[in-house]
Protein backbone atom coordinates (compact mmCIF):
# COMPACT_ATOMS: atom_id res chain seq x y z
CA UNK A 1 0.00 0.00 0.00
CA UNK A 2 1.44 3.34 -1.06
CA UNK A 3 1.07 6.14 1.45
CA UNK A 4 0.60 9.68 0.21
CA UNK A 5 2.33 12.79 1.48
CA UNK A 6 -0.93 14.48 2.42
CA UNK A 7 -4.39 13.72 3.68
CA UNK A 8 -6.99 13.29 0.91
CA UNK A 9 -9.35 16.23 0.55
CA UNK A 10 -13.03 15.40 0.23
CA UNK A 11 -15.20 17.43 -2.11
CA UNK A 12 -17.84 18.43 0.44
CA UNK A 13 -16.10 19.28 3.70
CA UNK A 14 -12.34 19.22 3.32
CA UNK A 15 -11.71 19.80 7.03
CA UNK A 16 -13.86 16.81 7.96
CA UNK A 17 -11.90 14.62 5.55
CA UNK A 18 -8.56 15.71 6.99
CA UNK A 19 -9.77 15.23 10.57
CA UNK A 20 -11.16 11.78 9.75
CA UNK A 21 -7.85 10.58 8.29
CA UNK A 22 -5.90 12.28 11.05
CA UNK A 23 -8.03 10.47 13.62
CA UNK A 24 -7.07 7.14 12.05
CA UNK A 25 -3.40 8.11 12.16
CA UNK A 26 -3.71 9.11 15.82
CA UNK A 27 -5.19 5.68 16.56
CA UNK A 28 -2.25 4.04 14.79
CA UNK A 29 0.17 6.13 16.83
CA UNK A 30 -1.56 5.19 20.05
CA UNK A 31 -1.38 1.56 18.94
CA UNK A 32 2.39 1.89 18.46
CA UNK A 33 2.78 3.20 22.00
CA UNK A 34 0.52 0.50 23.42
CA UNK A 35 2.46 -2.16 21.50
CA UNK A 36 5.57 -1.13 23.44
CA UNK A 37 3.71 -1.39 26.74
CA UNK A 38 2.24 -4.75 25.74
CA UNK A 39 5.53 -6.28 24.67
CA UNK A 40 7.15 -5.28 27.95
CA UNK A 41 4.23 -6.74 29.86
CA UNK A 42 4.91 -10.03 28.07
CA UNK A 43 8.45 -10.09 29.47
CA UNK A 44 7.57 -12.32 32.47
CA UNK A 45 6.77 -15.09 29.99
CA UNK A 46 10.44 -15.12 29.00
CA UNK A 47 11.77 -14.81 32.57
CA UNK A 48 12.30 -18.59 32.98
CA UNK A 49 14.24 -18.67 29.70
CA UNK A 50 16.40 -15.55 29.87
CA UNK A 51 18.48 -14.22 32.76
CA UNK A 52 17.71 -10.69 33.99
CA UNK A 53 20.95 -9.30 32.55
CA UNK A 54 19.58 -10.12 29.07
CA UNK A 55 15.82 -9.68 29.56
CA UNK A 56 15.87 -6.30 31.30
CA UNK A 57 17.98 -4.52 28.65
CA UNK A 58 15.68 -6.01 26.03
CA UNK A 59 12.72 -4.43 27.82
CA UNK A 60 14.46 -1.04 27.69
CA UNK A 61 15.19 -1.60 24.01
CA UNK A 62 11.52 -2.35 23.32
CA UNK A 63 10.53 0.94 24.94
CA UNK A 64 13.22 2.80 22.98
CA UNK A 65 12.10 1.35 19.65
CA UNK A 66 8.42 1.91 20.41
CA UNK A 67 8.96 5.54 21.41
CA UNK A 68 11.14 6.19 18.37
CA UNK A 69 8.64 4.73 15.91
CA UNK A 70 5.80 6.63 17.61
CA UNK A 71 7.77 9.89 17.33
CA UNK A 72 8.45 9.28 13.63
CA UNK A 73 4.75 8.60 13.10
CA UNK A 74 3.88 11.83 14.93
CA UNK A 75 6.31 13.80 12.74
CA UNK A 76 4.91 12.18 9.59
CA UNK A 77 1.39 13.20 10.64
CA UNK A 78 2.54 16.79 11.17
CA UNK A 79 4.11 16.85 7.71
CA UNK A 80 0.99 15.40 6.08
CA UNK A 81 -1.17 18.01 7.81
CA UNK A 82 1.11 20.82 6.66
CA UNK A 83 0.97 19.62 3.05
CA UNK A 84 -2.81 19.17 3.20
CA UNK A 85 -3.31 22.60 4.76
CA UNK A 86 -1.53 24.36 1.91
CA UNK A 87 -4.62 24.28 -0.31
CA UNK A 88 -7.17 25.28 2.33
CA UNK A 89 -8.97 28.58 2.82
CA UNK A 90 -8.39 30.72 5.90
CA UNK A 91 -11.71 29.66 7.45
CA UNK A 92 -10.77 26.01 7.13
CA UNK A 93 -7.31 26.64 8.56
CA UNK A 94 -8.92 28.26 11.60
CA UNK A 95 -10.95 25.09 12.17
CA UNK A 96 -7.75 23.02 12.13
CA UNK A 97 -5.88 25.44 14.43
CA UNK A 98 -6.13 23.29 17.63
CA UNK A 99 -4.43 20.40 15.86
CA UNK A 100 -1.79 22.67 14.35
CA UNK A 101 -1.06 24.06 17.83
CA UNK A 102 -0.44 20.57 19.21
CA UNK A 103 1.97 19.83 16.35
CA UNK A 104 3.69 23.19 16.80
CA UNK A 105 4.18 22.80 20.55
CA UNK A 106 4.97 19.07 20.73
CA UNK A 107 7.42 17.47 20.77
CA UNK A 108 9.42 20.08 22.59
CA UNK A 109 12.69 18.24 22.05
CA UNK A 110 14.21 16.03 19.41
CA UNK A 111 14.81 12.34 19.89
CA UNK A 112 18.54 12.98 20.24
CA UNK A 113 17.84 15.21 23.22
CA UNK A 114 15.21 12.84 24.62
CA UNK A 115 17.65 9.92 24.64
CA UNK A 116 20.47 11.94 26.21
CA UNK A 117 20.47 11.35 29.99
CA UNK A 118 22.57 14.47 30.58
CA UNK A 119 19.90 16.66 28.95
CA UNK A 120 17.07 15.10 30.99
CA UNK A 121 18.41 15.25 34.51
CA UNK A 122 15.04 14.86 36.20
CA UNK A 123 14.20 11.67 34.29
CA UNK A 124 17.75 10.41 34.86
CA UNK A 125 17.56 11.02 38.60
CA UNK A 126 14.20 9.26 38.86
CA UNK A 127 15.54 6.34 36.85
CA UNK A 128 18.62 6.00 39.02
CA UNK A 129 16.50 6.16 42.17
CA UNK A 130 14.13 3.54 40.79
CA UNK A 131 17.08 1.38 39.81
CA UNK A 132 18.52 1.64 43.31
CA UNK A 133 15.19 0.69 44.86
CA UNK A 134 14.39 -2.23 42.57
CA UNK A 135 17.41 -3.47 40.64
CA UNK A 136 20.26 -1.60 38.90
CA UNK A 137 19.24 -3.16 35.59
CA UNK A 138 15.86 -1.42 35.88
CA UNK A 139 17.42 2.07 35.61
CA UNK A 140 17.45 2.08 31.77
CA UNK A 141 13.94 0.63 31.71
CA UNK A 142 12.66 3.45 33.88
CA UNK A 143 14.43 6.02 31.70
CA UNK A 144 12.89 4.60 28.50
CA UNK A 145 9.53 4.27 30.22
CA UNK A 146 9.68 8.00 30.88
CA UNK A 147 10.31 8.56 27.19
CA UNK A 148 7.38 6.28 26.40
CA UNK A 149 5.17 8.38 28.70
CA UNK A 150 6.17 11.52 26.78
CA UNK A 151 5.15 9.96 23.47
CA UNK A 152 1.91 8.72 24.99
CA UNK A 153 1.19 12.26 26.15
CA UNK A 154 1.75 13.64 22.61
CA UNK A 155 -0.87 11.32 21.18
CA UNK A 156 -3.24 12.03 24.07
CA UNK A 157 -3.07 15.78 23.39
CA UNK A 158 -3.48 15.26 19.67
CA UNK A 159 -6.45 12.97 20.22
CA UNK A 160 -8.11 15.60 22.44
CA UNK A 161 -7.64 18.23 19.72
CA UNK A 162 -9.06 15.93 17.05
CA UNK A 163 -12.06 15.06 19.24
CA UNK A 164 -12.69 18.75 19.89
CA UNK A 165 -12.80 19.49 16.17
CA UNK A 166 -15.01 16.47 15.50
CA UNK A 167 -17.45 17.72 18.13
CA UNK A 168 -17.50 21.18 16.54
CA UNK A 169 -18.11 19.64 13.13
CA UNK A 170 -20.95 17.54 14.56
CA UNK A 171 -19.25 14.25 13.71
CA UNK A 172 -19.53 12.81 17.22
CA UNK A 173 -21.96 13.59 20.03
CA UNK A 174 -20.76 15.72 22.92
CA UNK A 175 -20.29 13.66 26.06
CA UNK A 176 -20.79 15.13 29.51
Amino acid sequence: MVESDSYPLQAGNRVAGIVEHLDRDVERGEDLVMLGYGLVLLAPIFAPLLPPKILLPLMALVFAVSATVARWHFAKMAKKLAVSSAGLEQRELCQLQPIAEVFAEHPRQTLAVAFNPLRNLSRTAKSVLGGMLVNPFWGPIFYMLGLQFVEDRHFYLLNRAVLGIEQKLGRIPIRD
